[in-house]
């Protein structure tokens, strides 16, 4: 008898027998490799599991190959003795998350083992359902900032070259939010025309002060000239706006932020955390810049916050880059202008599990709740493949807890959470708005698009998808891994090269478009893969007399596989639920450029999106879509 046959028959005498003369054997793993140790838990067998822990030389930190413990395979017996047995004297965590994010709490719940919840709904001392998920707003939100006036909160993130610029986003639980504004909407305002991908409005801050919003970013320029950065501040006396017009502060760095105190107001930049009085308006620099503290880490230091609570000045700072590196540090002074002193718990947020989900955790601003809680909004970044984070950076939330020696930690220096207890706060549902997400790479041309109930009539670009000149690209953020997006298309007449369709895209430098087009006189569906300067075309798919015709144009995503497919419109049939006949047109299986990591050509701090598009060339062209529809899977 094997040790897995001993194991799987829970033969204790057997599993002692083979471990005495052979200790090496619980080190074996099954077909397919998932460790024993790990088999043993997924049987329910207490004392079997009993026996590994504490007589074999089996390592309590084993995990498969999706990062999934032993709670987890004990949580899918159901075993709710076999479960406390690990919890409370192993040590193992009942919401540690595996590469996917599930954890052992989900585990139990989605297979309805009432017992076992009861157990962890006490230890964690809130049900399943009082729970929330990190990251708390998934896809490209990267570089958070939260100020809270009132019972509302309100987040701004990074937009890049994206169209409007800088989103605003509400909420009154700090787990749901919707986008309910941008800092800049007026076209001639944004500044963006010529930058590359990557460039634009980076790591925005938002604040509150005497009944203003002020919003600040670095806008980032190509790497032309001799300057590269500029501040960025709009105000308004609501959230949503409209905002001022941008005024630019000449003072170079990336990161800003607005402290507010007294009736003066001051803006830090990295490196470190430099800082500068701004007039009363906050629109012009009246002194000059002075370094504060240039971190604890001693790389990469940016992203500075200021906090004043109980007497000190709290210097948050994000260190090490955003690669693996990314952490939170603090520092403290009892006078603002300093010394500051780094905190003795640094970093204060950090992964340290390079297998965790959850990945590249820093940029944090904290926040109090009207209730007195603390929490810290920062971002992060979920790996697939060989280390591709397709989703872009996305933003997350843990407690902060305040030391008796005064000083504040998050999620009790533990690293991100992946379930975490939602705050004392009223559940709130935002209500869903029509096309709120949907952003441009720069802004459209004039009237390009127009939307009409669920109708969208978009203009053709003058120049194709791999240009910085390109325009009238509607997209939004990927959210999830797996998503299938659709809408329908009504075929124009097209002259010569001229395409429309749907798009799966990063920046001008990598994207996949699923078109239909015309060469002389025959129209056909194509999927075109653009990877830094090199166009692959796939097979065509003829279509017969398709003008004016509509087509339900779809892909189907499942992690770094894309599936372009389309059917014919049939109303009638679909309301029958009569399934359509769907062709396939191509299917990529690795996509792995759409993300930061997938080529090295320009700035790559966005994020995957997918929408719609036309290429007009030097004629007209002007496409109607309908019933656009994204769907996380």
């Amino acid at each position: 008898m094997t040790l897995q046959e001993a194991i799987l028959s829970k033969n204790l005498e057997a599993v002692k027998q083979i471990l005495t003369e052979d200790p090496p054997r619980i080190d074996d793993k099954d077909e397919n490799g998932v460790p024993l140790c790990l088999i043993a838990a997924a049987t329910g067998s207490f004392p079997i599991v009993k026996y590994i822990v504490e007589y074999s030389r089996a390592s309590m930190n084993t995990v498969d190959e999706k990062n999934r413990n032993i709670l987890h395979y004990a949580a899918m017996s159901g075993n709710a003795e076999l479960a406390r047995y690990l919890v409370e004297k192993v040590g193992i965590d009942i919401t540690s998350g595996d590469k996917n994010l599930i954890t052992p709490y989900q585990i139990a719940y989605e297979n309805g083992y009432e017992e076992l919840l009861g157990y962890f709904q006490e230890k964690v001392q809130a049900s399943y359902q009082e729970m929330y998920h990190n990251p708390i707003r998934t896809g490209m939100f990267p570089d958070p900032s939260i100020v809270r006036v009132g019972e509302d909160y309100y987040m701004v993130n990074s937009s890049f070259i994206f169209f409007p610029c800088i989103p605003i986003s509400h909420s009154k639980d700090l787990i749901h939010w919707e986008i309910i504004g941008h800092a800049i909407t007026n076209p001639k305002w944004a500044y963006l025309d010529e930058l590359e991908g990557g460039r634009g409005y980076w790591a925005p801050d938002i604040s509150y002060d005497n009944g203003t919003f002020y919003i600040t970013a670095t806008y980032r320029l190509n790497d032309t000239g001799t300057v590269y950065r500029r501040q960025i501040v709009v105000s308004s006396d609501k959230p949503e706006g409209p905002y001022s017009e941008p005024v630019f502060i000449e003072e170079d760095g990336i990161d800003p932020s607005i402290f507010h105190e007294n009736g003066r107001h001051y803006m830090l930049l990295n490196r470190g955390a430099r800082i500068f009085e701004l007039s009363s308006d906050c629109k012009k620099q009246i002194s000059e810049a002075k370094l504060l503290y240039y971190g604890d880490y001693k790389r990469a230091p940016e992203g500075p916050h200021l906090l004043k609570k109980d007497g000190y000045y709290y210097l948050f700072l994000a260190e090490g880059g955003t690669g693996p590196g990314h952490r939170i540090t603090v520092a403290r002074s009892r006078e603002l202008m300093g010394n500051y002193v780094p905190c003795p718990y640094n970093p204060i947020m950090r992964q340290t599990d390079e297998l965790a989900g959850i990945q590249r955790c820093g940029h944090g601003k904290p926040v109090c709740t009207q209730n007195g809680q603390w929490y810290m909004v920062y971002l992060c970044g979920r790996m697939i493949g060989e280390g591709y984070s397709i989703l872009g950076r996305e933003t997350a939330l843990d407690p902060i807890t305040w030391t008796a020696d005064g000083w504040p930690i998050v999620n009790s220096l533990n690293g991100p959470s992946v379930l975490q207890k939602k705050p004392d706060l009223p559940e709130w549902k935002p209500v869903k708005k029509k096309n709120e997400d949907f952003v441009t790479p720069r802004p459209p041309e004039e009237g390009a698009v127009n939307f009409r109930d669920d109708v969208l009539l978009l203009k053709g670009s003058r120049k194709p998808l791999g240009s910085v000149d390109a325009r009238n690209i509607l997209l939004r953020r990927q959210t999830s891994f797996s998503f299938v997006a659709e809408v329908i298309m009504k075929v124009p007449r097209l002259c010569e090269n001229q395409e429309c369709g749907i798009t799966c895209y990063y920046d001008e430098n990598t994207w996949v478009c699923f078109f239909v087009s015309k060469q002389g006189e025959e129209y056909f569906f194509r999927v075109k893969e653009h990877i830094g300067t090199e166009d692959i075309l796939h097979e065509k798919k003829r279509l017969d007399n398709p003008v004016d015709k509509r087509y339900v144009l779809g892909v189907d995503t499942n992690y770094l596989n894309r599936r372009f497919y389309y059917r014919p419109e049939n109303i009638e049939k679909e309301k029958q639920g009569m399934p359509q006949t769907e062709v396939t047109v191509s299917e990529l299986p690795c996509v792995y450029y759409l993300c930061d990591e997938g080529i090295r050509m320009g700035k790559r701090f966005t994020g995957a999106m997918v929408g719609m598009y036309g290429y007009a060339g030097d004629k007209e062209l002007c496409t109607e879509f309908q019933k656009f529809e994204y769907r996380d899977l």
